[in-house]
C-alpha cells in the first residue's frame, strides 16, 4: 500500500493548495452543468440572487410574492466521472519532451483522481484497445483510486495491441446509463475520422472532455530514433537531421492536429493537448475553465 499511496502523493506534491481549490471549483462548475435541474430532490424556495440559474425561477411564487423566487434542489455531490483511457501501443511512444507518452497520460489520470477524491466524487475506469477492454465501477476513496490507476498503468505498454477508441466508446455507452463526465485520455492524432460517429453518440449521452498527449516528431531528436509504433517506420540519422524533412514533418503534424480539432468542434467537445507533465497541469485547468465558460 505504501507504493500505491505515492501516486496521489505525487500529485499533491505538484499542486499547491490554492491550485487544488481553484481546480475543484472548476470541476464543481462541470458537475452543476451536468446535473442542473435533473434528478434532484426539492429542498426549499428562496429569493433569486445574482448568478442563480433563471431556469430555477418559480414564476407563480414570484408573482405572488412580488419578488423573483427560485426552487432550490439538493444536488447529489457524489457524481460519477469516467476515465476513458486509450491503451493502444501509440500511448507508450515518445512525447515531445522525450518522456514516454504513457507517463503523461497516467499523470493526467492521477490529477483527475486526486481532484475527484478531494471532492468526494466517484470515478470509474474504462481502458481499452484493439484486444482488451477493462472496466472498473465508479467508487470513491483513496484505495479505489490507487487500484484504478494501477490497472491503467499495467495496460500502457509498447507491446500493447493497436488503439481502438470505438471499443472504449461502446463500453462507456453500454455500461453508463446515468449522465456522467467522461474524460477521454488519448494521443494528439485521435480521435480519427472513423471515431466521429462513436464520439457523437457518446457526446449525446454524456459530457465529454478530451486530454490529448503530444507526439514527438520523427525528426525531433537527431541523435535518437523515434519509431512510429503504428507503422514501425524508422528514419536514418542523416535524414532526421535534414531541416526540410523536419519542416515537412512539422507541417504534416499540424494539419493532423487541425483535422482532429475540427472534428471535436463539430461535436461541441473541448480538448487540450499536453507535451509534458509540467505543461499538463496548466492545460488541464485551462480546459476546465473553457468548459465552464461554454456552459455558463
Amino acid at each position: 500500500m505504501a507504493q500505491s499511496r505515492s501516486r496521489l502523493a505525487k500529485v499533491r506534491a505538484r499542486l499547491d493548495l490554492p491550485t487544488v481549490r481553484r481546480a475543484a471549483g472548476l470541476l464543481e462548475g462541470r458537475h452543476r452543468s451536468i446535473y442542473s435541474g435533473h434528478g434532484q430532490d426539492f429542498d426549499e424556495m428562496a429569493l433569486y440572487q445574482f448568478g442563480d440559474d433563471v431556469g430555477d425561477i418559480d414564476w407563480k411564487s414570484s408573482a405572488s410574492s412580488g419578488h423573483p423566487v427560485i426552487r432550490r434542489f439538493v444536488r447529489d455531490s457524489n457524481v460519477a466521472m469516467v476515465l476513458a483511457v486509450d491503451t493502444g501501443r501509440n500511448m507508450a511512444a515518445t512525447a515531445p519532451d522525450g518522456s514516454k507518452k504513457s507517463d503523461i497520460a497516467l499523470f493526467a489520470a492521477e490529477v483527475i483522481c486526486y481532484l475527484a477524491r478531494a471532492r468526494g466524487d466517484l470515478v470509474a475506469l474504462v481502458a481499452g484497445d484493439e484486444d482488451r477492454v477493462v472496466q472498473i465501477p465508479a467508487r470513491g476513496g483513496t484505495e479505489h483510486m490507487e487500484m484504478l490507476l494501477r490497472r491503467a498503468e499495467a495496460m500502457l505498454d509498447l507491446q500493447a495491441p493497436p488503439s481502438n477508441l470505438n471499443r472504449v466508446f461502446d463500453r462507456v455507452l453500454t455500461w453508463f446509463t446515468r449522465r456522467s463526465l467522461v474524460v477521454l485520455i488519448t494521443d494528439e492524432a485521435r480521435p480519427l475520422p472513423e471515431h466521429e460517429l462513436g464520439l457523437k453518440r457518446l457526446r449525446t449521452r454524456h459530457e465529454v472532455m478530451v486530454i490529448q498527449i503530444g507526439d514527438a516528431l520523427p525528426t525531433a531528436f537527431s541523435e535518437r530514433v523515434i519509431d512510429d509504433v503504428d507503422g514501425h517506420l524508422e528514419i536514418p540519422e542523416y535524414l532526421r537531421s535534414r531541416k526540410d524533412l523536419a519542416a515537412e514533418a512539422a507541417d504534416a503534424a499540424l494539419r493532423r492536429r487541425q483535422d482532429v480539432a475540427a472534428m471535436l468542434r463539430r461535436q461541441g467537445i473541448e480538448a487540450v493537448t499536453a507535451n509534458s507533465e509540467d505543461e499538463l497541469i496548466d492545460r488541464m485547468f485551462d480546459l476546465l475553465r473553457r468548459q465552464r465558460r461554454v456552459r455558463h
